[in-house]
């Protein structure tokens, strides 16, 4: 296979992700506003402007596309992660990985229309049953995505080693346990000293105090 073969590859799952994103993005969106029951598949085509058929050949249904856009986050902070200084410890390679793709550049992780969107999504995958099974489904791809991310970092085998596995659980259940502690705080709280905080615990060994 030449260059040539690889950067047309490349370019074709690139925009394959953009598409599956942008159909996440578009489900959660008039899922929000309409609510669950209220949204059809040919809504969803309508307002990516693609065909049914389009959004059939990357999701089964309005589920899979919302748990979707997890998993997409949870990929980025993988990739996030590849990207960081060999040389900078792993924790504070990965608290970086974990910030860069909650809370924008600069912000509090409150606010604005990305975070809004992302909080929508949130509320939307905890209050709906249907959408647990694919949540789960979602976990699982994001925790072996990171395990092969950490892996790669450490000099870690992700099928025979436990680390690089231990490392993707904790963060995906720091992430959330994060996310779901600002969702849940009256008066809200930004996200981003949340996450700070959680991620120093557990690299510090998650001290009581």
């Amino acid at each position: 296979m030449t260059q040539g073969d690889d950067a047309r590859i490349g370019l074709r799952e690139r925009k394959k992700r953009e598409t599956r994103v942008a159909l996440s993005r578009a489900t959660i969106g008039l899922c929000v506003q309409r609510g669950w029951d209220n949204v059809t598949v040919e809504d969803i085509a309508a307002t990516a402007n693609v065909s049914v058929r389009t959004f059939r050949n990357y999701f089964s249904g309005k589920a899979e596309a919302i748990a979707a856009g997890h998993l997409e986050r949870m990929l980025c902070i993988a990739d996030s992660l590849r990207a960081r200084p060999a040389t900078e410890p792993l924790w504070d390679s990965i608290a970086h990985a974990v910030r860069t793709q909650f809370v924008p550049q600069g912000g509090t992780g409150a606010g604005s229309a990305h975070d809004q969107r992302w909080t929508d999504g949130l509320r939307l995958m905890l209050a709906e049953p249907a959408l647990h099974g694919e949540v789960v489904k979602a976990n699982a791809s994001a925790q072996e995505e990171l395990a092969k991310a950490v892996a790669e970092r450490t000099g870690t085998d992700v099928t025979h080693d436990v680390y690089p596995k231990l490392v993707a659980a904790v963060i995906g259940a720091g992430s959330a346990v994060a996310v779901e502690h600002c969702l849940r705080a009256d008066p809200p709280t930004p996200l981003a000293p949340v996450l700070r905080e959680v991620f120093e615990r557990i690299a510090a060994g998650l001290p009581a105090s």
